[in-house]
């Protein structure tokens, strides 16, 4: 183990790195080149055609098969100007890979070749099912599958030293309508999150008519050495370590964290960030982790639909790339024992069509309330669905990482912040129960929550030990792990703040119809709120003993395995959320 980690460190900065050339000096002059983005449609698309793609991202309007015909030449003219030959729907089974079955443009018609893409075959495709996961419900004789195109996520050429293809991001159902994928479940979320969040919205700014979350994912890997990786059996086969002992200097000192980029390790970063910008992913950092040998990327903000799809796809490129530089990229969540894991950090916000993210304060008490409504929601959500958000992000292998080294802890907590943790505070001491508010009383509290702007980014603190973290205008969700799909873990987000906001609405309402003023019907509810979902609340060291005898205390959940984790799936109340949540979308 001492050895292959000082020769690990050694081999990526001695070897020679290999010379990389982007496209240009300047970023914007190829970002985006490898993607069917709103330029290469309005170019290679027919305005009926645009119009119907536009509306399915923007509106959710169904595109009609004789519609989908005019995009699919208008996508294949794209492609083979880009020296595309064959097509496939990528998709994102429960494998934790992507899935992609290229076919050819090419067909003979009356013996003649020609390149040829139809509607039907943009739409839709048939896979066969019966090889991938399906968690019980297909039998393993019946094969159908369905791919379905996915507008919202442009289309992309996927290049590679031999050639190129066009890739269709699509979801994955059986032919009796199950999901097989990732994608559907988070779309439907999505979906009900709009929904209920407008409905709330409308309370404060009748402009708002669409409301979505948005997502930014850190990525932490490992690089090893090809040759060295091939040493080590226990490496390859698992992922992680599995014998040796700790070497004589890990990260003790910490003085890889931020610290000069190996030369080797530059090339690959330079060259996986080209191949990234080309495919439109808007890649912002990179920089050395805290453990040897251990580097995180980051892109900024996107609606998180696509910044899903741009995390699956990244995986995979980095994967790719790195075999140009005789590396392979680690995403096991604890390759080596003693020192940090690697973790994908989900950094979650909600917002609106008028362009207000509605987990950052604002300048006017109207404003602050509206954030205040969507941010002790947050905290409900995330007091009462704890072990779903556990669930969420369980595996066998996050198992060995969560609690040690820099992860978080299994126990599901807030950290909010000493300054956020007062407001709160406030509101509870301030917003009597039973008890009518005074034209003063209104007043001071709505000037004292028009304080928050103060306090907003800098002054909220950024506590390593907490899995679901307030970072002054986002939640961070920490205990993702690396390797994740981290569909999953914003599946369950929006669902469960989706069903905490249809709560809270039916909660105002019932207390509007019996004669409370809106204001007053808000704060009451999110009063009781505050209150109840207290414990879940918590500002110290999630790695001390202590916490786990408080946590205890609480009532909160300390699942240490997956298989006690996954329990939370299918338990009455999580059941009766989902239900609640999918009745409300029922006319």
């Amino acid at each position: 183990m001492t050895k292959l980690r000082f020769r690990a460190l050694e081999s990526v900065s001695n070897r020679q790195p290999v010379k990389v050339t982007p496209p240009s000096a300047k970023v914007s002059d190829y970002y985006g080149t490898n993607v069917f983005n709103k330029d290469a449609m309005q170019k290679f698309l027919q305005r009926d055609a645009f119009k119907a793609v536009m509306a399915a991202i923007e509106h959710g309007v169904q595109i009609d098969r004789k519609m989908a015909d005019q995009v699919a030449l208008g996508m294949k003219e794209w492609a083979n100007s880009k020296g595309a030959t064959h097509y496939t729907h990528w998709f994102q089974p429960l494998t934790g890979l992507t899935a992609e079955k290229h076919d050819s443009f090419f067909e003979l018609q009356d013996g003649k070749a020609i390149e040829h893409f139809s509607g039907n075959a943009l739409a839709q495709q048939e896979p066969d099912a019966s090889s991938f996961p399906s968690g019980g419900i297909r039998n393993t004789f019946e094969a159908r599958g369905y791919t379905a195109w996915d507008p919202s996520s442009p289309a992309f050429i996927m290049e590679s030293a031999s050639g190129k293809a066009l890739c269709i991001p699509t979801i994955f159902v059986s032919y009796t309508g199950e999901t097989l994928d990732y994608k559907a479940p988070l779309l439907k979320a999505l979906h009900i999150l709009d929904k209920a969040a407008v409905d709330v919205c409308q309370y404060f700014d009748k402009d708002i008519t669409k409301v979505f979350a948005t997502l930014g994912v850190e990525q932490e890997y490992f690089l090893v050495d090809t040759h060295l990786l091939n040493s080590r059996p226990d490496l390859m086969i698992t992922g992680r370590t599995l014998f040796g002992h700790s070497p004589a200097k890990g990260q003790q000192l910490e003085d890889h964290y931020f610290g000069s980029i190996p030369e080797r390790v530059y090339a690959f970063m330079l060259d996986f960030e080209t191949e990234a910008y080309k495919l439109g992913i808007p890649l912002k950092t990179r920089h050395n982790e805290v453990a040897p040998s251990q580097f995180e990327c980051a892109p900024v903000f996107e609606e998180i639909n696509l910044a899903v799809d741009h995390n699956a796809l990244l995986m995979d490129l980095m994967d790719k790339v790195a075999r140009r530089h005789n590396f392979k990229v680690l995403l096991h969540e604890k390759p080596y024992a003693g020192i940090n894991g690697s973790g994908k950090h989900n950094n979650w916000s909600l917002s609106t069509n008028t362009g207000k993210n509605l987990l950052s304060p604002g300048s006017t008490p109207k404003s602050n309330l509206m954030f205040l409504t969507f941010f002790v929601n947050t905290l409900m959500a995330v007091y009462k669905h704890a072990d779903l958000l556990r669930a969420s992000i369980a595996s066998a292998s996050n198992d060995h990482r969560l609690g040690a080294n820099e992860a978080p802890p299994a126990i599901m907590s807030v950290f909010l912040g000493s300054q956020l943790s007062n407001v709160m505070d406030e509101i509870v001491n301030t917003v009597n129960e039973g008890k009518k508010l005074s034209a003063d009383e209104k007043t001071t509290l709505k000037m004292n929550i028009g304080k928050i702007p103060e306090i907003l980014l800098d002054n909220t603190d950024r506590n390593r030990t907490s899995p679901f973290a307030f970072t002054g205008n986002k939640f961070e969700f920490r205990a993702v792990g690396s390797s994740a799909n981290c569909s999953n873990a914003m599946m369950v987000l929006n669902t469960i703040m989706a069903n905490q906001l249809l709560e809270f609405k039916k909660e105002v309402d019932a207390l509007i119809e019996k004669g409370s003023k809106k204001d007053e019907a808000i704060l009451k509810v999110l009063r009781q709120y505050i209150v109840e979902s207290k414990n879940i609340r918590f500002e110290g060291n999630g790695y001390g003993d202590e916490w786990v005898k408080e946590a205890a205390k609480r009532g909160l959940s300390n699942i240490t395995t997956t298989p006690k984790a996954l329990d939370a799936y299918v338990s009455k109340s999580s059941l009766q959320s989902v239900r609640e949540s999918f009745d409300f979308l029922t006319p």
